[in-house]
C-alpha cells in the first residue's frame, strides 16, 4: 500500500512508519494538515491516516479539506480522546474508519489493509460502471412521423419525472424499448433497470419474483433470495403486462408504490426500497377497473402519466425507415416487395415487420428481397390491395363464350406445356414470382400440374 501519515508527533509517526516499511508498504510522512495537503496534491495514495489533534489545522479540518479536492486516498482517523461524537462526526464527514490511541501497530496495518481493500472495490465499481456506460448501446427510436415524434417529445419531458408512467400500445409497438428511453432520459440512467413481464411468470411465483422470499419460506425454497424490488433498488423497474397481475398480489403492489415498504415471503421483517416503476400493457385496463378485474386504487397510481405509443399502421411514414433499419447496408429490395412493405397494415407492428425482414434475409438469394421471399400473407395483402375491380369474372362476349379468367387459366396452362410442366421456368416466362403461380394453379385447380 501507499500510505500518508500526518502526525504531530514526530516519534510515534517515525515508529508507524518503520513499522509499515519493514512490512513493505511505501510510506511518507507529514506533520501538518498544509503539509499533508501539499503531498496529497503531488500523489496519489492508497490510505491517508489521520491524527485528530493536529497543531493549527484540526484533523477534521485536514479531512474535509482533503474530500472536497476530491482526494481518493481512503482515510483512517485516529483520536486519543475516543469519543463516540468525533468519530461520528469523522464518519459523516467521509472517513472509512477511525482507530483509539494506543493501539498495537498490527491493528492500525490491519485497519489500513481493511480500508485499502474498500477502496479498491469502490475503484473497481466505477471502472465497471464506467465500462457499462460506455458499451451500453444507446436506445434508438427510429421515426419520423409526427405521431412517433410527438412520442420522442413527451419521453424527454417526462423521463425527467420520478414518477410513475404508464405506456399504452398494441402487442408489438416497442413499450420495452420506450421505458428504456424513459430511463435514459432520467436521473436513473445510470442505475439499474430491472424487467418483468407479468404474462410468463407462473402464479404461483409471482409474489416472490417481485419481493423474494426468506429460506423455508415454501416447498422449494432452499436458500434467501431478494426480489426484482430490492434488485431494482435506487433504479427502475418495469413492469410489462401489468394487466395480467393476479389481483391477490396488488394491494402489495400498490403499498410499495406509495411509500416503498416491503416485506420477503415468509419475513416479518419490513424492508424500504427506492425504486421508480414503469408499467406497460396493451390490454383496456379502464375496462378491467370496471369490470373488477384491476384494483382502482392501483390503476390510478401507475397511470399517473402515460405515454401511448400509435401502431405502425398509423405511422406508415415510418415502414421505409425500419426495414432499411432493420435490415442494414448491403441489401436491396425489388420495388414490388417494397410496396408490399409499404402498404401491408402490419397487425403484429413493428414486431411482425422485423420478423418479416429475418425471415427475408434467410430466403433472399443475392441479398435482394424480392416477393416471394415475404410471408405469404404480405404478398397477398399487396395482390388484393392492387388488383383491379374488375378483375373477377365478366359477362362473356357474345360469340366466344369465355371470360378473363379462362383466357388467363389458358395462357398459364399454354405457358406452362412450353416449359415442359418447369414451374420455375413457367414463373419467369410469364414474368411473376414462383409464389404467385402457386396461388393461380391452385386457384384454377391446376395444382396437379408437375
Amino acid at each position: 500500500m501507499d500510505i500518508l501519515l500526518v502526525e504531530d508527533d514526530a516519534d510515534f509517526r517515525q515508529n508507524c512508519a518503520r513499522w509499515f516499511t519493514r512490512k513493505g508498504h511505501q510510506v511518507a510522512e507529514a506533520g501538518s494538515g498544509p503539509e499533508a495537503i501539499d503531498l496529497c496534491s503531488r500523489v496519489l495514495f492508497h490510505v491517508a491516516v489521520l491524527d485528530m489533534n493536529l497543531p493549527g489545522m484540526s484533523g477534521l479540518e485536514l479531512l474535509e479539506r482533503l474530500k472536497s479536492s476530491d482526494v481518493e486516498a481512503e482515510i483512517l482517523m485516529l483520536t486519543g480522546q475516543g469519543t463516540i461524537e468525533t468519530a461520528v462526526q469523522a464518519m459523516k464527514l467521509g472517513a472509512s474508519d477511525y482507530l483509539t490511541k494506543p493501539f498495537p501497530l498490527p491493528e492500525l496495518e490491519h485497519r489500513c489493509r481493511m480500508a485499502f481493500e474498500r477502496g479498491q472495490i469502490r475503484k473497481e465499481n466505477r471502472q465497471l460502471k464506467a465500462v457499462l456506460q460506455r458499451s451500453r448501446p444507446k436506445t434508438e427510436i427510429i421515426a419520423r412521423s409526427e405521431p412517433m415524434l410527438e412520442v420522442l417529445r413527451l419521453i424527454q419531458r417526462i423521463g425527467a419525472s420520478d414518477k410513475p408512467v404508464l405506456i399504452l400500445g398494441e402487442s408489438g409497438t416497442g413499450k420495452e424499448l420506450a421505458a428504456r428511453s424513459l430511463v435514459e432520459a432520467s436521473p436513473r440512467a445510470d442505475r439499474p433497470l430491472v424487467t418483468v413481464n407479468c404474462g410468463a411468470v407462473p402464479e404461483q411465483l409471482v409474489e416472490s419474483e417481485f419481493f423474494g422470499h426468506e429460506k423455508g419460506a415454501f416447498t422449494g425454497a432452499t436458500a434467501a433470495k431478494p426480489g426484482l424490488f430490492e434488485i431494482a433498488d435506487g433504479g427502475t423497474l418495469f413492469i410489462d403486462e401489468i394487466g395480467e397481475l393476479l389481483l391477490a398480489l396488488q394491494p402489495k403492489l400498490l403499498r410499495v408504490l406509495e411509500d416503498g415498504w416491503m416485506r420477503r415471503v415468509g419475513s416479518h421483517r419490513e424492508r424500504r426500497v427506492n425504486v421508480r416503476v414503469l408499467a406497460a400493457t396493451n390490454r383496456d385496463l379502464a375496462a378491467d377497473v370496471k369490470a373488477g378485474r384491476f384494483r382502482e386504487d392501483l390503476y390510478f397510481r401507475i397511470n399517473v402519466m402515460s405515454l401511448r405509443l400509435p401502431p405502425l399502421r398509423e405511422r406508415p411514414g415510418d415502414v421505409p425507415l425500419l426495414f432499411e433499419h432493420f435490415l442494414g447496408q448491403g441489401w436491396e429490395i425489388e420495388p414490388e416487395a417494397r410496396r408490399a412493405l409499404e402498404h401491408y397494415r402490419w397487425p403484429g407492428n413493428v414486431r411482425e415487420l422485423r420478423n418479416a425482414l429475418e425471415r427475408a434475409t434467410v430466403l433472399a438469394e443475392h441479398r435482394t428481397i424480392t416477393l416471394d421471399d415475404l410471408p405469404a400473407e404480405i404478398a397477398e395483402a399487396c395482390e388484393r390491395s392492387f388488383a383491379p375491380e374488375d378483375s373477377g369474372e365478366r359477362t362473356p362476349a357474345a360469340g366466344t363464350g369465355s371470360s378473363l379468367e379462362a383466357i388467363e387459366r389458358a395462357h398459364v396452362e399454354r405457358v406452362l406445356e412450353e416449359q415442359g410442366g418447369n414451374k420455375a421456368r413457367a414463373a419467369r416466362a410469364l414474368g411473376i414470382h414462383r409464389r404467385k403461380l402457386y396461388r393461380l394453379l391452385e386457384r384454377f385447380g391446376m395444382g396437379e400440374h408437375a
